[in-house]
């Protein structure tokens, strides 16, 4: 009788077993360059409440998009602006309704060198420091943080007499180890790429009427054929925005 009844256990067991990983998935999420350190926190805090894994492709929106649109095999998407989301809905490669904004975020000057004092509303100040050497950025016609940072520039009236002076990269991430390894004196990258990179020093903040609205929408890929619902959730969680907020997002904004 208790061989029996040990033998029913360890077969409900296995039954439960194999049946909780047969319903496991491996959710494909192509995300922004410049949230990388949170969504990394994001999945690992989910993955430890959930069966299903989260691999994160990070790269520049532009580039991202462009992959979905080629049809690379991506579940989610997250952009760092509307544009590149729109883009796909444009096209119809995203589920509509399951788009919201995740966050937002504020686009800062930064240096590698910590005793500089500029005032945005001195523009000659920047040019003079610069002086013959690179300001590192986004590409600006197509990665957000560089798209804003031309805004900014513009606004300042700045980017006639520095655009010869750009160092373009393909995602914020790389304007970042521009200025991080001293290859570039000054760099604009959002705000929470400078908290995370002790080796730059924010020296000044655009305000938000120099550029765009910063946001990064997220939606899962039509053609995705996994569920998508629980991860969406857990992106809007009070859980996430703790762990946006930490790594110097913001995730309330008008």
């Amino acid at each position: 009788m208790k061989v029996v009844l040990l033998r029913s256990i360890l077969t409900l067991s296995l039954t439960a077993f194999a049946s909780t990983h047969a319903f496991a998935e491996t959710l494909t999420v192509f995300a922004a360059a410049s949230l990388k350190n949170a969504i990394d926190e994001i999945a690992e805090r989910y993955e430890a409440e959930h069966s299903d894994s989260i691999v994160v492709s990070y790269a520049g929106s532009a580039t991202l998009a462009r992959q979905i649109e080629m049809g690379a095999p991506a579940d989610i998407f997250i952009s760092a602006n509307t544009a590149w989301m729109d883009y796909l809905s444009d096209i119809d490669l995203i589920h509509k309704p399951s788009r919201f904004n995740l966050a937002s975020n504020r686009l800062v000057l930064v240096s590698d060198l910590s005793d500089i004092s500029i005032t945005l509303e001195k523009p000659l100040e920047l040019i003079d420091h610069l002086d013959n050497e690179y300001l590192a950025m986004g590409l600006v016609n197509s990665v957000p943080a560089g798209i804003y940072g031309k805004q900014a520039l513009t606004y300042y009236k700045l980017w006639g007499p520095l655009k010869e002076q750009v160092a373009q990269s393909d995602n914020v991430r790389s304007a970042l180890a521009l200025v991080a390894s001293g290859e570039a004196p000054f760099g604009i990258v959002y705000h929470s790429d400078a908290v995370v990179e002790s080796k730059v020093s924010i020296i000044a903040t655009f305000p938000e009427s120099s550029h765009d609205p910063i946001l990064y929408p997220a939606a899962a890929v039509k053609e995705s054929e996994k569920p998508t619902e629980l991860f969406l959730q857990f992106l809007r969680s009070e859980q996430s925005k703790v762990i946006l907020k930490r790594n110097g997002f913001l995730t309330e904004w008008q």
